[in-house]
């Protein structure tokens, strides 16, 4: 059993781990949709579904419960599940179930801050305490800017850090509703990880003040402008902010935090997240949203290249990929790709695609921290990185590559130099 400090260790939220560099994207395929892993045929545009099946299921083969996972090539769509959606009840997990996806909640707050950007209402380079004078007060509100909480470079540090220094106090986060000021107060609370704007350092405080950011400059919730802005226009219906409400609406699996043994902890007050991570989501959705971002459907031109001009994870090694503002870049054997993972209690979602939106993967998994106190990669890891790759990348790139490649995977949810870990955002 892990001590209170190897705890707070691996559910701190930081940078990506080296990657391999990226080769040429691919591009998009034509042809009539076909959606599951009934549709006829191996292969159809860049997806092949025996590859993709065969992956996927095994996921479960590793030691998780169950996987869900949606795979899109231009015009092509598959998506599967794998596996039980609970560990005490023989029930299959199911494509359409619905997700905690935590930190690529990031993505879409991200896109409804640039959004106001857009109508002129908020500047990228504004400082916080312009908008937020009694949350972030004095120099540090003088020298923060709104880039800044987007690209994780405010130094501003990481209140999850702070609040989850024992089991006991997961418990306690369970049921608490949190005001999103106290949750400010912690980081703010906490020693600077570096000069604003000197470097990446992830932070779920960087998140939960742009949220009361959005509420400062709107008048209105944060979720309401994000259901405005981007669920309803894009017919988001599996998604959803959920605040205080512990329950999962809709089809959805357990979510199993493996220190806790079988402990489902689906239901779970998400205010300790907020704007930072509370979303639920589908694969479907998710693969929805990044497509009509990436191809200029909810930015103008202008910002979205804002929003995709990083800064590197670890400054020695910028080939690694770096964050933007909201969204992050990876490399991978088969060209660059874009987007966000996420890791709460029980539940760990990759959203990763291709520049043009054309090919697409998202998928999930009803587990999460099986890897504390183990110093190798965890089969789990290997097996569903191998899916991730197989999903991204054309029939053969992957061939003949070894396990040592797969793990190469970036996120921000893993500690670099030490892959055994996911901690929470």
């Amino acid at each position: 059993m892990a001590t209170s400090a190897t705890l707070v260790a691996t559910i701190a939220v930081v940078p990506a781990s080296a990657a391999a560099q990226p080769g040429p994207s691919t591009g998009p395929s034509t042809g009539p949709s076909a959606t599951g892993s009934s549709a006829s045929g191996p292969a159809a545009g860049g997806l092949d579904r025996a590859a993709l099946r065969a992956a996927l299921a095994d996921v479960p083969e590793a030691g998780v419960p169950g996987v869900l996972a949606a795979v899109r090539d231009g015009r092509y769509d598959w998506r599967d599940a794998a596996g039980q959606a609970y560990l005490n009840k023989l029930r299959p997990m199911q494509p359409q179930s619905r997700h905690r996806i935590g930190s690529v909640t990031k993505t879409f707050v991200a896109t409804t801050v640039l959004q106001l950007v857009d109508e002129g209402r908020l500047g990228l380079d504004d400082p916080i305490g312009q908008w937020l004078p009694e949350t972030v007060p004095g120099e540090l509100g003088a020298a923060v800017t709104v880039r800044m909480l987007l690209n994780h470079t405010s130094g501003i540090g990481n209140y999850t850090n702070a609040m989850v220094d024992s089991y006991a106090a997961i418990d306690q986060m369970q049921v608490t509703t949190y005001p999103p000021a106290d949750l400010v107060a912690i980081g703010l609370a906490m020693p600077p990880t570096n000069a604003p704007g000197a470097a990446f350092s992830y932070s779920n405080t960087n998140y939960v003040l742009a949220g009361l950011l959005i509420e400062q400059v709107t008048g209105n919730d944060p979720a309401a402008e994000v259901q405005r802005r981007i669920l309803r226009p894009l017919k988001l219906t599996g998604t959803s902010l959920p605040g205080a409400d512990p329950t999962i609406r809709g089809p959805h699996g357990g979510a199993y935090f493996a220190p806790f043994g079988a402990r489902d902890l689906s239901e779970f007050n998400m205010s300790w997240a907020w704007t930072a991570g509370e979303m639920i989501s589908t694969t479907t959705d998710l693969n929805t949203f990044f497509r009509a971002l990436l191809s200029g459907h909810l930015l103008s031109p202008a910002t979205l290249d804002e929003m995709l001009t990083t800064v590197p994870f670890l400054p020695e090694l910028p080939q690694a990929g770096g964050y933007g503002l909201g969204i992050y870049s990876m490399p991978t054997p088969c060209g660059e790709f874009w987007g966000h993972d996420g890791a709460v209690f029980g539940n760990l979602t990759y959203s990763l695609h291709s520049r043009d939106g054309a090919r697409q993967v998202s998928t999930g998994i009803n587990i999460s921290h099986y890897q504390l106190g183990l110093p190798d990669a965890h089969p789990i890891d290997i097996a569903w990185q191998t899916f991730l790759l197989t999903a991204m990348c054309p029939t053969g790139d992957v061939a003949g590559r070894s396990a040592e490649t797969v793990l190469q995977l970036p996120s921000v949810t893993r500690m670099p130099g030490n892959d055994a870990v996911v901690p929470v955002g």
